[in-house]
């Protein structure tokens, strides 16, 4: 597809997610009187604003949200730290004021419309497009909040109840993989009538139904794995059934078939969220962001061909020399010298040794972060010469890896190595280096593997944390996948830095209290009183982001 018709289309995506996301309120079901009622949209014109809408929630929680109305995990799983506005971010300070989950179900609202439509008339492609949509964003909110509303919800009865029961979570997982199910089945019996009007809609595989088959059953497979330490059995016979029949279940198993949708950066708000070309701040989004030194550190580890792909060198090095009292920058050189006291002096105030790394990360949590790495303009959210900022590509606003990434074949291959590393299929190092192979020709560095594959840590070690590691580390950008597999296996094994609000990483998201709790008291509060304490939950009570949903409880992960 040319230039010019994916900007036609992603304009047009844009324009519909306005028409028919107007809502700010589960129980606020009014039309738009300044918009197009969506009961007489089009329903093909419905599916792009929703394709758009669900990709820039994955980005914004799993890489940045240029809003900051959203919480962004990429800070909990120590892909990424702030050295300016870093609360959020870097130290879990979140409460009941945060993420209410309102523009999930608006999301859903639109959806459930598409849905209805393609049931009205007999549209099986666009009913499966419909049902996997509804799972993926039903998917998101009990994966962030547990217990919701779901069998009283959106799309889900007739009659709109404006205080809806919230389902157990567990109900919920089971009702997702039941419309994965049926929309792999619907898209099997698809003829040619269901997909041509989507050939030029379809923002992400232009009516591929093989693709969006492939598209179904890899989220379905998500969905297996995240039941796999609560409910073994169903994970293992979930995934069994999917693996033994290729030709019922085909997966995404190469980059080229990932789910992803592209920026066309003609405006602010359809480009990449740290985009430069629509501000002139110096301390926005971009400038603000750099790579935690968890993740820098264990990407040098593995000499990682992905580093400098995610990252920029830093501007200045630094050099120690023999002598006291030197401290001089060489502009033309991009070289800074030091004597050892210039730096033992920083080191004592500052509590972190010196990195003379080309590539360098912000540590977890620290205090003084935007002094860090003796930075002259110790300010926050400035340009700091000694720490890398992230990749160029990530200050503008469209390009060929700048993708809303929804699933990908690396995420897959390694959902089927940790199944059979867990021995429920064979192939265990097959689907671990097939992961890698895929993360990183997604990525631009396919040509690297040969040699990735051979260095120290590389090689399968038939170890989950080998396996759920390499996910972290390809999750880039896609950071949420990432907090689910901590929360249910505890790897990697993340260290709290020294300023976070618990020592323990976050588990889930508070309920809202004015988007979730106010409006609908009695439920939400049941479903609060179901949640089970940790000793991190302080003064929380049980609506707390370090209580644990169904889905953790007695599993003894992570924590």
């Amino acid at each position: 597809m040319n230039k010019i018709k994916k900007i036609s289309l992603f304009i047009l995506a844009i324009t519909a997610m306005l028409i028919v996301s107007c809502h700010d309120n589960l129980d606020d079901l009014n039309t738009d009187p300044n918009g197009i009622n969506p009961e007489t949209t089009d329903l093909n014109l419905m599916l792009p604003a929703i394709q758009v809408d669900f990709g820039v929630k994955v980005v914004s929680l799993g890489f940045s949200d240029p809003t900051e109305r959203t919480i962004t995990l990429a800070g909990v799983v120590q892909q990424t730290q702030k050295d300016g506005w870093v609360k959020k971010h870097n130290d879990y300070g979140w409460d009941n004021n945060n993420q209410s989950w309102n523009s999930f179900y608006d999301i859903l609202r639109t959806n459930a419309e598409f849905y209805d439509k393609a049931v009205a008339g007999e549209f099986k492609f666009q009913q499966a497009a419909g049902l996997l949509y509804k799972s993926l964003t039903f998917g998101l909110i009990i994966d962030l909040w547990g217990d919701a509303p779901y069998s009283e919800s959106i799309g889900q009865t007739p009659a709109w109840n404006a205080k809806p029961a919230y389902d157990n979570q567990e109900d919920i997982y089971n009702g997702i993989l039941k419309d994965l199910e049926t929309a792999n089945t619907l898209l099997s019996e698809c003829q040619e009538l269901d997909i041509a009007p989507l050939k030029d809609q379809d923002v992400m595989y232009q009516g591929n139904v093989m693709l969006w088959r492939k598209f179904v059953n890899s989220v379905a497979l998500r969905y297996f794995m995240r039941l796999g330490v609560k409910s073994p059995a169903i994970a293992e016979a979930g995934i069994k059934k999917i693996i033994s029949n290729p030709t019922m279940y085909p997966l995404i198993l190469t980059a080229n078939d990932d789910a992803t949708i592209d920026y066309m950066g003609v405006a602010a708000d359809q480009s990449w969220p740290t985009t430069r070309e629509f501000t002139t701040n110096k301390t926005d989004e971009y400038t603000r962001i750099k790579m935690c030194t968890t993740f820098v550190e264990a990407l040098y580890a593995l000499n990682d061909p992905r580093l400098p792909v995610w990252a920029d060198p830093v501007e200045i090095t630094i050099n120690i020399v023999p002598g006291s009292g030197i401290d001089t920058t060489d502009g033309d050189t991009k070289v800074r010298t030091v004597s050892q006291d210039v730096v033992d002096k920083y080191e004592n105030e500052i509590g972190h040794p010196l990195d003379q790394n080309e590539y360098v990360g912000l540590p977890v949590s620290m205090s003084y972060n935007s002094a860090y790495n003796m930075t002259k303009s110790p300010e926050q959210g400035v340009h700091n010469e000694h720490v890398s900022q992230l990749n160029s590509m990530y200050a503008t606003s469209s390009g060929d890896l700048l993708k809303m990434r929804i699933i990908s074949a690396a995420e897959v291959n390694f959902i089927l190595a940790e199944a059979a590393q867990r021995g429920w299929i064979s192939g265990a190092q097959a689907y671990y280096e097939a992961g890698i192979q895929e993360s990183l020709n997604a990525w631009g560095v396919g040509d690297k593997y040969s040699s990735y594959i051979t260095n120290a840590g590389v090689p399968y070690d038939n170890t989950l944390e080998q396996i759920i590691t390499q996910k972290w580390i390809a999750s880039w950008s896609a950071a949420a996948e990432a907090w689910f597999d901590y929360r249910r296996t505890g790897f990697p094994d993340f260290q709290v830095g020294e300023q976070p609000k618990r020592k323990a990483l976050p588990l889930r998201f508070y309920y809202n209290y004015e988007g979730e709790i106010s409006l609908n008291e009695e439920n939400a509060y049941a479903a609060i009183d179901k949640l089970t304490p940790t000793m991190y939950n302080e003064v929380d009570g049980k609506n707390s982001a370090w209580s644990k949903m169904w889905l953790l409880e007695g599993t003894g992960f992570p924590y």
